[in-house]
């Protein structure tokens, strides 16, 4: 047991500040890429229900010249987003059960990993996503997305509160809630290793909370925190999703 712990620690000390906040963030990105191609798997059911469009061809026309994706490819997340909305609840909208049914195989209880990330996606906070939300969050893990919005999108994962600070206790909170959701462990020591060399060398004024701007500049020393931000399958939706192209109505 010892010798374990040791080890732990020793490989948490051979870690540079950036990498262990890296650790923090690679879950949201990985629930995403696992949400995209579990809900892939529905197009190879040829017996389900084909589900009525709910936006027009100058949505989807709108919603890529909006974002990296093009018309063919929105097309195919319209097709995802149809599938996903209408498995408990036939209203063309994801609610929070329906998401979570998608990443945990539960409709049930509560999950704060889970909650920030409806949360995230629900932009409007009116309880449920629209697919123009949808849409607009996975560009963000596009590989040609902006890193502005990526920078923006971090940081707002880890404003639990929405008081445009992240504080302390909910990067605990967050790094927790993760680590629990993709079966990692970490010693209380080291955890809160990573959240003091974290506040240290971001919050510059020291006063116990990250701003958005000492944010930026923190994540900007360190790009490697943005190689978290992008899902690599998203720069080809149609390639990536082969069944995608059979249920599309455009040709680009």
């Amino acid at each position: 047991m010892g010798a374990a712990a040791s080890s732990s620690t020793s490989r948490s000390s051979s870690l540079t500040v950036g990498e262990k906040v890296c650790a923090a963030l690679i879950p949201c990105a990985v629930v995403l890429e696992i949400l995209i191609y579990g809900f892939a798997s529905c197009f190879d059911d040829r017996r389900s229900s084909p589900v009525k469009p709910g936006h027009t061809f100058d949505d989807v026309t709108r919603l890529a010249h909006n974002s990296p994706f093009s018309v063919n490819e929105v097309e195919a997340l319209r097709e995802l987003f149809n599938r996903l909305s209408n498995s408990i609840i036939t209203d063309g909208l994801i609610h929070k059960e329906e998401l979570q049914l998608a990443l945990l195989n539960s409709a049930g209880g509560e999950n704060l990993f889970l909650n920030r990330v409806f949360d995230l996606f629900d932009e409007k906070q009116n309880g449920v996503i629209e697919f123009e939300e949808f849409v607009h969050v996975l560009s963000i893990f596009h590989p040609h997305a902006p890193m502005e919005q990526k920078i923006d999108f971090a940081f707002r994962l880890y404003d639990l509160r929405r008081t445009g600070f992240i504080e302390r206790e909910e990067v605990k909170e967050m790094i927790v809630a993760t680590l629990k959701e993709t079966g990692m462990v970490l010693s209380e020591e080291i955890l809160e290793e990573i959240i003091d060399n974290t506040f240290a060398d971001a919050d510059a004024d020291m006063d116990g909370r990250i701003n958005k701007d000492e944010w930026r500049n923190f994540v900007i020393r360190r790009p490697q925190l943005l190689k978290n931000m992008t899902l690599p399958s998203l720069r080809d939706v149609t390639t990536a999703f082969p069944s995608f192209i059979f249920n599309t109505g455009v040709d680009d």
